[in-house]
Formats: structure tokens, C-alpha cells, sequence
């Protein structure tokens, strides 16, 4: 059986959290170690309390070379800093959980002087969603891992766009969960400010539009993209993104659903409905649902899925899969919650 030594650099936040968990139970992993420095020396289950029964790992001050994957859990602009002050070897694959390579003008790593390794002088990160470059992925070196945001209205609209059907303006409301705020507190991110409340932020200019964009455009390139109209919310709930989507299409229901069968067939992890969908479907599982309807010359389109696991950490070891040639679902057969 194959074994992948894993690291996994900022362990003690919400998506390192979420990384251990199935880390820890993927039958091809072995965790080699969990770093952070504001807990070195404690035993992952005094952070994790879950966790506790689970694993005897200890968080570690150190990084090692003796690995095939790392796993960067680290805030935005934190992962190219620490790969600015740490020269990590060649062979050794990244997958980074931030934003700081997901842009094609971020994507490329120079890493000259860092390392004694006479090649690559670079490294090249690929933007990690399977549903748009699985074989890309299966080939790379290193994941930039999508967004929460980007990839809930991403599984949502790529479809149409590869039919190059995204030409009209296209309006998104979408409420996520407050664990996608990460863990440090925030006046918008504390308890007692969440509970009970409901609150827009960032209309029209949220960051993930950035990489949503690009991507659309990978394979809509013929034909410019409508204006992305998004509009996202924090909600009063722990875990998860509702996204609602509309734009104007000649498409009937049938045909619509027809289009994004097709386009999920094969892909594990995304699957479409007519039927109406909530979140508690996909809460703790690296799934994502979307519905489909029309309503008059309007296609109207709801994406689903954990923030933390199919919008992070989930999603990164279905890039870990894909890079190392394992079963893609391996390590993330998950239960929803349910009820």
C-alpha cells in the first residue's frame, strides 16, 4: 500500500484542525509532523480536544525534509513568507490552503537561493479544483487550494461556462458560516455579535471574485464573461456556504440539468439535483450539491458545501489524492450531520 509522509504547517487553526481529522484515519497517510510554535510540545488533543483518544501526536516547533506532501495552514500572506524563511526540498509536494498562489500572476514561486537543489529555480503551483484541472493536477508539484467562497460559486457556474453560456450579467447571494472568518477573533466574528444577527460585507469586490474569474475564463474563452454581481453574507451558523445563483438562459430545466449531470459525471464529490437542498446534506463531508431550476428566461442555480472541508481542508486531500495517484474519495468517505 502506498504511504504519503505528510506535514502539516499551522496546525492548531480551524483548517489545520480539519486536516488532522482526516489525516489521521486516511489509510495512505502518516503524519510525520504537525507544526506550530505557539504550541510546540503540547499533544494535539489539548488544541483539538476531539481529537482526544485519537492520537498521541505532539505539535512540533520543527519542520522536516523527510516528507512527500506539506500541507501550508497558515493565514494569507503567511505561506510565502514561510517558504521565504524555510527551504523546503524539491521533491517535496505543497499543497498551501491560503490565497497567496491561487492568481496566475502569484502562481509561480521563486526559489532561488533558498534551496542547494540545482533545480527547479521555482516552483509552479496549480490551482487545485478537481472539477476543472484534475489532470493538471494529477501532474503538478505544487496546489494553490481554491477558496471557500470560490469554490462553492465556481461548482456552480463552470458548467455554463464551458458552453460558453455565461454572456449575461449574473447576480449571487451567498452565506457562509462564521469558521470561514478563521480563528482569531474579529468584532464580526465574536460570539456574542454573530449569534442572532445577519450582516453583508464586502458587495461586489469580495477577493475570491479574483480567482472565480480566471477560472471562468479558462473555459469561456471565446466569449466574455457577464458581470459577477455577488453579494456575500456572515451567518449565524458554525459550518457552510448557501449560495444562491441567477443569470438569464435560453435553457429549458431539462436541458440545464442535463448540462451540469454531464459535466459533474466522474467527478466524485459534486452532484445535481432538481430537488430542493439545505445544508445539513453536506455539513461534514467534502460534498458539494447544487440544485437547478428555471424560473421564466432565468436558470437559477443553489451550490451547497462545508466551508471547511469540500471549501479546505477536504479539498486538499482530494488534491493530496490526485498528486499521488490514490483514490480520490480515499480518506473522505464522511458523514453529513444530518439532523
Amino acid at each position: 500500500m502506498i504511504k504519503v509522509k505528510a506535514g502539516i504547517v499551522g496546525g492548531a487553526g480551524y483548517t489545520g484542525g480539519e486536516l488532522l481529522r482526516i489525516l489521521i484515519n486516511h489509510p495512505n497517510v502518516d503524519i510525520a509532523f504537525v507544526h506550530s510554535n505557539s504550541n510546540a510540545g503540547n499533544y494535539i488533543y489539548e488544541v483539538h480536544t476531539d481529537l482526544f483518544g485519537d492520537t498521541e501526536l505532539k505539535f512540533s516547533g520543527e519542520i522536516s525534509d523527510e516528507i512527500d506532501a506539506l500541507f501550508l495552514c497558515v493565514g494569507h500572506g503567511d505561506a510565502r513568507k514561510f517558504l521565504e524563511a524555510n527551504a523546503i526540498a524539491a521533491h517535496v509536494k505543497i499543497i498551501d490552503l491560503s490565497q497567496d498562489f491561487r492568481l496566475s500572476k502569484n502562481s509561480k514561486f521563486n526559489i532561488q537561493n533558498l534551496t542547494a537543489d540545482p533545480e527547479p529555480s521555482f516552483r509552479q503551483f496549480v490551482y487545485g479544483l478537481p472539477e476543472l484541472n484534475r489532470e493538471a493536477i494529477k501532474t503538478a508539484k505544487n496546489i494553490a487550494n481554491p477558496g471557500c467562497f470560490a469554490t462553492c460559486l465556481q461548482l456552480g457556474l463552470l458548467p455554463l461556462a464551458a458552453k460558453g453560456l455565461l454572456t449575461n450579467e449574473v447576480h449571487i447571494t451567498a452565506t457562509t458560516g462564521s469558521t470561514g472568518a478563521g480563528q482569531s477573533l474579529a468584532p464580526t466574528s465574536h460570539f456574542t455579535w454573530r449569534n442572532d444577527n445577519l450582516s453583508v460585507y464586502k458587495v461586489f469586490d469580495h477577493q475570491h471574485l479574483n480567482e472565480i474569474g480566471e477560472s471562468l475564463k479558462q473555459l469561456q474563452s471565446a466569449t466574455e464573461v457577464g458581470a459577477l454581481n455577488f453579494v456575500p453574507y456572515r451567518g449565524d451558523f458554525t459550518r457552510g456556504i448557501i449560495a444562491s445563483i441567477y443569470t438569464e438562459s435560453s435553457l429549458s430545466e431539462v436541458e440545464a440539468t442535463q448540462l451540469y449531470t454531464e459535466y459533474y459525471a466522474g467527478h466524485p464529490f459534486t452532484h445535481v439535483t432538481n430537488r430542493n437542498i439545505d445544508l445539513k446534506q453536506i455539513v461534514n463531508t467534502n460534498k458539494c450539491f447544487i440544485q437547478v431550476k428555471k424560473h421564466g428566461n432565468k436558470i437559477f442555480i443553489v451550490s451547497i458545501m462545508d466551508n471547511l472541508l469540500k471549501g479546505a481542508s477536504g479539498q486538499a486531500v482530494q488534491n493530496m489524492n490526485l498528486l499521488f495517484e490514490l483514490e480520490e474519495t480515499s480518506g473522505l468517505r464522511l458523514k453529513a450531520v444530518a439532523f
